[in-house]
C-alpha cells in the first residue's frame, strides 16, 4: 500500500508540474514582441514549448531536490554514503532516451520551421537534408495552402543606411508592405556583412555582399515596426535602422503612387551623430568609416538611374 501511495504522489506531482509548465509556456508568448507575419507564430509555438520543457526540469529538479533535503536527510554524524544508481539498466537507459527523443525532435521542428520561412540562404541545407522533397519551401497560411509572392522588393544596405526599390521603381529610405500578402525581399549587401533583422517579424537573415539572398515575409497586423542591422561590425551600425510599414493593400497603392510624384526622404542618424561633438572626455583614436552624405546622395542616384 505504501508503495502504492508513492507512485500516487509522483504521479501527482507529475501532473502538477505539467500544468504549471504549460501555463509558464503559455506566459513566453507575451514575452516575444507582438507577432507581425504568419512565420512569427512558428517562431514563439517553438520558443513557448522549449519554455514549457525548461520549465518542467527546473522544477522537477528543485521539487526532487526540496523533497530530498526535508525527508531524506541522514543523522547527524552520519557521514555513509547513500546508495549508487550505477548499474541501474532501466535508469541508464530513462535518462539517455529521453534526452536524445527531445533533441531529434526539436531539430525536426527547427528543420521544418526554416522550411516554411523559405528562406532562399538555407535552401540548399533543406534540400540536402530533405531529397524527397520536390517543391520549395513556402510560409503557410491558415488553411495550409501556400499564397503566391505578390511582389519582390530589392533591399539594399550600406554603412550607412538602408534603402528600398519598388516595383515601380520607387526609391525609400522606409519599408512598405501590404498586409496578408507574401513579398519577397531580395537582399544586397553593398560593402561589408550586414543583418537584415525585424523583431516583431522573427526574421533575421545575413547579407553577404556579392551575393542575393531571398527572404519571403508574409504580415499579417498593420502597423509601424523597425528594422535593424542586427550585425554589429563598427561604429555606428547600432543607429542603422528603418521604419517598416505595414498597411493595407489599398494604402499601399496609394503610397507607391505617391512616393513615385515626391519621392522620400529621411535623416540619416549616422551622419547626425558624427556631426555632433564628441561627449567624452577623451578619444578612443579607434578607426572608423566617416559617414559620408555626398556618397549617400550618389548611392540614391546609382539606384534610380537602375
Amino acid at each position: 500500500m505504501s508503495r502504492f501511495l508513492e507512485y500516487l504522489l509522483i504521479a501527482g506531482f507529475i501532473a502538477v508540474l505539467l500544468v504549471i509548465s504549460h501555463w509558464i509556456g503559455q506566459q513566453a508568448y507575451s514575452w516575444m514582441p507582438v507577432e507581425a507575419t504568419a512565420e512569427a507564430q512558428k517562431v514563439d509555438d517553438l520558443f513557448s514549448f522549449l519554455v514549457s520543457i525548461g520549465a518542467f526540469i527546473i522544477l522537477g529538479l528543485l521539487g526532487m531536490m526540496l523533497f530530498s533535503v526535508l525527508f531524506f536527510r541522514a543523522p547527524k554524524n552520519d557521514y555513509s554514503e547513500g546508495h549508487p544508481s550505477r548499474g541501474d539498466m532501466k535508469l541508464e537507459i530513462l535518462w539517455t532516451a529521453t534526452p536524445t527523443v527531445l533533441v531529434l525532435w526539436l531539430a525536426f521542428q527547427g528543420l521544418n520551421i526554416y522550411q516554411q520561412l523559405n528562406i532562399l540562404g538555407l535552401q540548399q541545407i533543406v534540400e540536402l537534408l530533405t531529397p524527397l522533397e520536390s517543391q520549395p519551401a513556402y510560409a503557410v497560411s491558415s488553411d495550409d495552402q501556400p499564397k503566391p509572392v505578390a511582389e519582390t522588393v530589392d533591399v539594399f544596405v550600406k554603412q550607412w543606411d538602408w534603402s528600398f526599390r519598388y516595383p515601380n521603381n520607387v526609391i525609400s529610405p522606409e519599408l512598405h508592405l501590404p498586409i496578408n500578402r507574401r513579398t519577397r525581399l531580395n537582399l544586397h549587401a553593398k560593402d561589408v556583412l550586414h543583418s537584415f533583422y525585424v523583431p516583431d517579424f522573427r526574421l533575421q537573415q545575413y547579407i553577404i555582399p556579392g551575393r542575393d539572398i531571398d527572404i519571403i515575409v508574409t504580415p499579417t497586423r498593420i502597423g509601424k515596426y523597425k528594422l535593424k542591422d542586427a550585425l554589429f561590425s563598427g561604429t555606428y551600425f547600432a543607429l542603422m535602422e528603418a521604419n517598416v510599414q505595414v498597411e493595407s493593400l489599398d494604402q499601399y497603392n496609394q503610397w507607391l503612387t505617391q512616393a513615385k510624384q515626391e519621392p522620400p526622404t529621411s535623416k540619416n542618424q549616422a551622419i547626425a551623430e558624427y556631426n555632433q561633438p564628441p561627449k567624452t572626455l577623451f578619444k578612443s583614436g579607434w578607426y572608423t568609416v566617416a559617414p559620408n552624405q555626398s556618397a549617400i546622395a550618389k548611392e540614391n542616384k546609382v539606384l534610380n538611374d537602375t
